[in-house]
């Protein structure tokens, strides 16, 4: 796995040794950067923006878009193993101003009374293909009021999963790549 664009590009990322945590393939991330720089109907501008990374796993894909010169990325997950290995990847590429780890489940933390300080343009929700609770958390999200105007969310999910996302948020678009299918929202 690598950071695909950018003053970052070509640069190798660290991967947990273990089964627990599913990177995004090369092939799926280039996919999403693409659609980020040239679509008309779900292209957004990384340059300064703010980024929000839940069941980040190692930060590809916050990474990637630092590397692309977003602002700031908040990086949510809670298994220590793949903390260990996103802590050590930041370090690596990035100033510690550009970016926030919280090590809590993504769940608990938008269900709770904690607050974010920060709006953001982009999310991409990347949980385990098994989790069945992304309406829940694209609620919580919407409820929490912390997104810009015009942002948009992406979701990753397995092309065979049954879930419908919510009528709270607009598909823009959506797309397969091998096992994977990725949803386009605002």
């Amino acid at each position: 796995m690598r950071i695909i664009s950018g003053k970052f590009k070509g640069k190798k990322l660290l991967l947990p040794k273990n089964k627990k945590t599913r990177p995004l393939k090369d092939l799926v991330k280039v996919s999403i950067f693409n659609l980020l720089d040239h679509s008309n109907i779900i292209g957004r501008e990384l340059k300064n923006s703010y980024i929000l990374d839940l069941f980040s796993g190692s930060g590809s894909f916050g990474l990637e878009c630092l590397s692309r010169g977003s602002k700031n990325v908040y990086f949510f997950e809670n298994y220590t193993e793949a903390v260990e290995i996103l802590e050590k990847n930041l370090s690596s590429f990035v100033n510690k101003d550009k970016f926030k780890i919280f090590k809590y489940d993504c769940f608990e933390f938008f269900n709770s009374k904690k607050e974010i300080d920060k709006k953001f343009d982009l999310v991409f929700l990347d949980p385990p293909f098994k989790e069945e609770r992304i309406n829940q958390l694209i609620e919580q999200i919407l409820e929490k009021n912390i997104l810009n105007n015009n942002s948009l969310m992406i979701i990753h999910r397995h092309k065979k999963d049954k879930i419908k996302i919510t009528k709270k948020v607009k598909i823009l678009d959506t797309r397969n790549y091998g096992n994977s299918k990725v949803y386009f929202v605002s």
